[in-house]
């Protein structure tokens, strides 16, 4: 019986990288507060770019919930409006940054961009 040779599997990622920045994995002091509410919750990124952040919350915020991001790089705080796109239950959430305060995009940027390759 004449069975056609095999092809190669090929292998495509199931979620691409969509994203339009480079990530470092930086843990920063960060902290959020859901928009409409003044309780601030305290904490580090694991990964940072210019377009967002990831950070290990246990009590998870819903997705496209809106937020206010006060990023220290160190002295120096940033205030960005964020979006959460992705949620882990019991371990984080991703961030995307909307818009910046003043220079925040521009402090950002530098900051990253002196980081060592």
């Amino acid at each position: 019986m004449n069975l056609p040779d095999p092809q190669p599997i090929r292998s495509t990622p199931t979620h691409p990288d969509r994203r339009r920045n480079p990530r470092y994995p930086l843990r920063l002091q960060i902290e959020l507060k859901q928009e409409g509410t003044d309780i601030p919750l305290r904490m580090e990124t694991t990964d940072l770019s210019c377009g967002g952040c990831y950070v290990e919350l246990i009590l998870t915020l819903p997705l496209a919930t809106y937020v206010r991001a006060t990023l220290w790089l160190g002295n120096q705080p940033i205030h960005i409006r964020g979006r959460v796109v992705t949620r882990h239950p019991q371990f984080g959430n991703g961030i995307m940054f909307l818009t910046f305060e003043a220079n925040g995009e521009e402090l950002l940027s530098r900051y990253l961009d002196a980081i060592p390759t």
